[in-house]
């Protein structure tokens, strides 16, 4: 019997080979990797997940150059964003190619593929030699995991310690999900915010883009997302903030607004040490809508909606 937890990158190469799943650090969240052309290991990212089948799951690539494996065609937005932010946390979605499988998909006929930063994430990517489906490494709807720890006390009951590994790459440094721009829209759309800012993917299309519309086609879409088990509630200042601790029992305030970068990084460790701690009601004072703010409100807002 192994132990789940490790750091050979060898072993955990041999799983995702052998029809394992990994749990591989990234810069935003962990993953839970399978091989994406293997049918049987990506219907077990959704099995232990509780995933919905439907619900499209992102490839991580190793780098570049493997785009055009995986998209039947590639929009000019698409070449343009994956040049100038690959290896980093930023998703396209693109038209898929014939040999991408309807299981990674949800029955889509567009792919989302990114190339992660980690170091780890992307040797492992080069020794397992296969794109890797990989969304995060939590039960679905539930607050992601930044540590193997995370992982580990989601999951642990759930993967099989003979053929599964969770790969320890330390904290992840940015500590919210990938940002997802669909470029098969005209406009592309944004349709998750996330590790790249808006601004940034505006400027890089020229001021091109457009927030999401339609039907919900990408992770975190969903209305009530990233949630944990005590009540959110959102305020605008932490003046607000302390007026509404006031008259709430059991009622905790979570205030880093000063520090996007750190609020992002620390977010999913907060909502997880909140339900630890039994706090009953966590007051979050939502960031400027700059940056990584729009990631961080967004996460907020999906924690926070009606369960």
């Amino acid at each position: 019997m192994h132990d789940l937890v490790t750091t050979d990158l060898a072993r955990a190469a041999a799983a995702i080979r052998n029809g394992g799943l990994v749990a591989m650090p990234t810069e935003t969240v962990y993953g839970l990797a399978a091989d994406a052309t293997n049918p049987d290991a990506v219907a077990r990212i959704f099995g232990i997940k509780g995933r919905p089948v439907d619900h499209p799951l992102i490839v991580h690539l190793a780098d570049a150059g493997q785009l055009d494996d995986w998209a039947a065609s590639v929009p000019d937005t698409a070449r343009v964003l994956a040049e100038a932010a690959w290896p980093g946390p930023l998703t396209i979605i693109v038209p898929r190619s014939e040999s991408v499988l309807d299981e990674v998909t949800g029955g889509r006929d567009t792919v989302g593929l990114r190339v992660p930063a980690h170091p780890m994430a992307r040797q492992l990517l080069e020794l397992a030699g296969v794109g890797l489906a990989a969304p995060s490494a939590n039960r679905f709807g539930t607050v992601s995991p930044t540590t193997a720890d995370h992982v580990r006390h989601d999951l642990g009951e759930l993967l099989d310690p003979d053929r599964d590994v969770i790969l320890d790459g330390g904290p992840c440094p940015i500590g919210v999900e990938s940002t997802i721009v669909d470029c098969v829209a005209s406009p592309p759309q944004i349709l998750r915010a996330g590790g790249i800012s808006v601004e940034d993917v505006r400027r890089l299309l020229s001021g091109a883009i457009a927030d999401a519309s339609g039907p919900s086609r990408a992770s975190g879409m969903l209305g009530s997302h990233y949630a944990p088990r005590c009540a959110v509630r959102l305020v605008d200042s932490l003046d607000d903030a302390v007026a509404l601790r006031a008259g709430t029992p059991g009622g905790e305030i979570l205030d880093l607004s000063d520090d996007l970068v750190r609020y992002a990084r620390e977010l999913y460790a907060r909502l997880r040490d909140a339900d630890e701690r039994g706090v009953r009601t966590l007051i979050a004072v939502l960031p400027p809508p700059v940056g990584l703010g729009h990631a961080v409100r967004d996460r907020l807002t999906k924690a926070a909606a009606p369960r």
